[in-house]
């Protein structure tokens, strides 16, 4: 699966794929519990493969994040998202030097290292951008 079907709702742990379309908007499974979620679009929902990480010269795609700390870790899991505040930048410090620190928080930080944390456990390793003709 591919980044594009996994997706972070506002308020609510851990991430969640994308399973069917409805009506009101579309029916998610978490990654964490495997409990099936109707999400309406009220909701703010962020596709994971849109989100990217702010450095000091552009903006890195949180796909090319996941393969740093991939890389960094053989495939492993990352530092806990529960490490303290400095562990985290330090971590996220030496995986992109150049990571804008005014504009990632700590807190973004720990969403980052959770969820990939959460994809490695699922075996959702494949962070390669896809198109619609690789889909096909």
């Amino acid at each position: 699966m591919s980044l594009d079907k996994v997706i972070a709702i506002s308020g609510k742990p851990g991430i969640y794929a994308l399973k069917a379309q409805t009506r009101g908007g579309f029916l998610t499974e978490s990654l964490l519990d495997g409990k099936k979620l109707s999400v309406g679009l009220r909701h703010n929902v962020s596709v994971l493969s849109e989100i990217a990480i702010y450095t000091t010269t552009a903006e890195m795609p949180l796909r090319e994040v996941f393969e740093k700390i991939k890389e960094k870790e053989n495939g492993g899991e990352a530092i806990s998202h529960k490490a303290s505040k400095d562990e985290l930048e330090e971590y996220f410090f030496n995986l992109i030097p150049d990571y804008d620190e005014d504009r990632v928080y700590a807190s973004d930080i720990k969403k980052v290292v959770q969820w990939y944390n959460i994809l490695q456990r699922k075996g959702m390793m494949d962070f390669s951008e896809t198109t619609s003709e690789e889909e096909e």
